[in-house]
């Protein structure tokens, strides 16, 4: 185990790179490629860095490591650490971060220097989210997170920006001031913030219902679940790529980590009490915007109601509370993060040449581009479920823990990945397939090499995790093991009574 504080090396080594561009002065080519470039070695030297977590894990205990803790004001303390669920997360946003610095390398020209500002900020923010081990420390993270994205949309974004940055920023605080409400209901109750303390703390029954639906408006916002959703596709396609990729592949897997690490172990009861609900509101989100997506004529806007049907696996997937469920949905936030985000980036690829997401304004681009066809299909099967991609493992696991909890649901959420095939494969063809006609697509260029660069990662996780989860399921199996010991077992000995009374 290291002995040095690699959590908070980790989380604030990106405001080091603040630092540094805060002295940068003027905005001239020479001070900008300095931004540019101190902006890139900061993400990539906290990518190093926590992989030092990846070394030092213990994969056979349930236990938080590398855990640090200082008192801090009043009951109020600095308790970061990792577990096997929170892990995969923190090497997901340190990983993905170097590749949003070079997909902005030439298609962010104004206000750079603030622009990769808020982004070193959000990434602190996204980490410390993952490892926070304090309510209260995790709210302060959770919440902060809102700002760069909100000035992201709101200054680097599309036509309509402003109208959904406010629309993002609102619903999100919304909800949260719910969970503020039920942080302090429960440090009345159980005298502390700190989460494995709390994990250890048996809430009464009809407490947990209250605090589970206070926990559930803002976690529900975040993931998005419909009908809460509508900020997310607004959100995506006013937002510059590189934003959409963190909005997909990381803002959203916070809400699916919270109910892992807050409403499953701390309100087992509820979670039980409560998992119908989940389950519908599930399901009709995978049909219903599986169905909306097929209509729509933006590409972001398609990949965006996507994600939302995705998140409903997630979801159904965690409160279907068994093995399979549970790992489906972490192994399907892990690998939606990393195709998703490849998606957006197959977006941005194309927008940068043409500057418009309309999928009208495409056609017959493979004889342009036909190395960029290739890596858009692997990404598309993947989305769709593909076996030998990643996107099957999640699917089909979060399908079979459904199937033991509740057969219906597993039916209806199951026409959510033919759906997916229908406008994915739809998508590909008007894009990529049939005639090259319209004059402006006359001179695409194939992917560069920067490009390549950027996708030839991701390409090779979709794969790698396709054939080959066992890595992230070995993360993560004790701290599952120990989650299902927790939230199983303490709802199965809930008194009858007090059900009845509930």
């Amino acid at each position: 185990m290291s002995g040095w504080p690699v959590l908070s090396l980790t989380t604030f080594l990106p405001l080091v790179g603040v630092l540094f561009l805060f002295l940068i002065r003027g905005e001239d080519a020479a001070s900008i490629r300095n931004a540019k470039h101190v902006a890139l070695w900061t993400t990539v030297a906290t990518f190093i860095v926590s992989l030092v977590i990846v070394r030092d894990f213990n994969y056979t205990t349930a236990d938080f490591q590398f855990v640090e803790k200082a008192e801090w004001l009043g009951p109020i303390s600095y308790h970061m650490g990792v577990d096997g669920i929170s892990m995969p997360f923190v090497i997901l946003t340190t990983f993905l971060m170097p590749i949003c610095i070079i997909a902005s390398w030439v298609s962010v020209e104004k206000r750079v220097k603030e622009y990769l500002i808020a982004f070193l900020v959000l990434e602190t923010l996204m980490i410390g989210v993952f490892c926070a081990l304090d309510l209260v420390l995790f709210y302060l993270f959770f919440e902060a997170g809102l700002i760069p994205m909100f000035l992201l949309i709101g200054i680097w974004g599309g036509a309509r920006r402003i109208y959904a940055s406010f629309k993002f920023f609102l619903y999100t605080l919304f909800g949260s001031v719910l969970m503020l409400l039920a942080i302090m209901a429960m440090y009345w109750q159980a005298g502390t913030t700190d989460i494995p303390a709390l994990h250890a703390y048996d809430f009464p029954v009809e407490m947990q219902t209250w605090l589970w639906l206070a926990f559930f408006a803002s976690l529900a916002v975040k993931m998005p679940m419909w009908p809460v959703h509508t900020w997310l596709p607004d959100a995506h396609v006013e937002a510059p790529t590189a934003a959409s990729v963190i909005l997909a592949a990381v803002l959203l897997k916070m809400g699916g980590y919270g109910f892992l690490r807050f409403s499953l172990p701390m309100f087992p009861d509820a979670s039980e009490f409560f998992a119908p609900l989940v389950f519908v509101l599930s399901v009709i989100g995978i049909v219903y915007t599986s169905l909306v997506a097929m209509m729509q004529e933006d590409i972001k806007k398609l990949i965006a109601y996507s994600s939302v049907a995705h998140m409903g696996f997630v979801t159904m997937g965690i409160f279907s509370l068994n093995r399979q469920g549970i790992d489906g949905a972490i192994f399907q936030m892990i690998s939606h993060g990393i195709v998703s985000g490849a998606l957006f980036l197959c977006v941005g690829v194309v927008y940068d040449r043409m500057h418009t997401r309309e999928i009208k304004a495409y056609g017959g681009i493979v004889n342009r581009m036909p190395v960029y066809a290739a890596v858009f299909m692997l990404f598309t099967m993947a989305n769709v479920g593909l076996p030998g991609t990643s996107g099957f493992v999640g699917e089909f696991l979060s399908l079979m823990g459904a199937f033991q909890a509740n057969t219906w649901v597993a039916f209806f959420a199951t026409t959510g990945v033919i759906l997916s095939a229908g406008y994915a494969l739809w998508l590909y063809r008007r894009v990529v397939f049939g005639p090259l006609e319209k004059p402006s697509l006359m001179h695409l260029k194939d992917l560069s090499a920067r490009e390549m660069f950027i996708l030839a990662p991701l390409v090779v996780l979709t794969l790698l995790f396709g054939v080959w989860p066992e890595p992230i399921f070995n993360v993560m199996s004790a701290s599952v093991d120990n989650l299902l010991s927790i939230s199983v077992s303490t709802a199965t000995a809930v008194d009858p009574a007090a059900v009845a009374a509930r």
